[in-house]
């Protein structure tokens, strides 16, 4: 198996085993943290572990190698194609876009986690909670005291971190702030000797466009599956 295959599983059972909650053959993060969750195999052993780990009504995210099945318990709130993409040489792609004009970086904190989210919620670029910024490193640009762009760090298994939460407020964007925070983010995942990866909607074009120039290339096709538990 591939370390990124079964990806969320293999972050919450290695590297990021202190953000699980587990039962059985399922594991979910600490929902403060993220609401993405995860099991060993997609059977009925794993539905049925993943609904101990939650309350009726309450909402999770899967990323699948298929696409879901309808399930007694569980309602399908959303589900998307969803692309894993793999930057093997994006360092050096990257490293040839910096420019002496590019605004400020700075690294952003438990102190900025209200406008993380404020941010987030406005741009939607997948879940983002109160304590999601202690996944790893997120970098942020301010304009006139305004965090108005942000990237940063998420699923984490051996050899591999995400990057994630790449946003840009609508009212800045055009300036280059996500390949600009993009870079940065890339460059210090390599330089801890890791392969940056990401997962991006399929119909998300200008993103994915984006990616492919900084050097992410397709891995696999998979599928998100937003669920709401509706059985106790």
């Amino acid at each position: 198996m591939h370390p990124l295959d079964n990806v969320i599983w293999k972050a919450l059972s290695t590297r990021q085993a202190e953000f699980a909650e587990a039962c059985a053959t399922a594991r979910t993060f600490i929902p403060e943290v993220t609401s993405l969750a995860g099991f060993r195999e997609p059977t009925a052993e794993g539905y049925e572990s993943l609904g101990g780990l939650l309350r009726v009504r309450e909402t999770i995210a899967l990323f699948l190698a298929e696409p879901h099945q309808p399930r007694v318990g569980w309602d399908l709130v959303h589900g998307d194609r969803l692309l894993q993409m793999v930057c093997d040489n994006g360092y050096f792609a990257a490293m040839g876009n910096e420019s002496e004009s590019d605004p400020e970086i700075i690294e952003l904190s438990a102190a900025d986690s209200a406008e993380m989210i404020e941010l987030t919620a406005l741009t939607k670029p997948g879940p983002f909670n109160k304590r999601t910024h202690e996944l790893g490193t997120f970098l942020g640009i301010r304009r006139a005291g305004k965090l108005v762009a942000m990237a940063g760090e998420r699923l984490k298994v051996p050899g591999f971190t995400e990057v994630s939460a790449v946003c840009t407020h609508p009212e800045h964007t055009g300036h280059g702030y996500a390949r600009i925070l993009m870079t940065e983010v890339m460059r210090r995942i390599r330089s801890q000797g890791e392969t940056p990866f990401l997962h991006v909607r399929e119909d998300n074009v200008r993103a994915v466009e984006l990616y492919e120039r900084l050097g992410f290339t397709l891995r696999v096709v998979g599928h998100l599956a937003v669920l709401r538990k509706i059985e106790g």
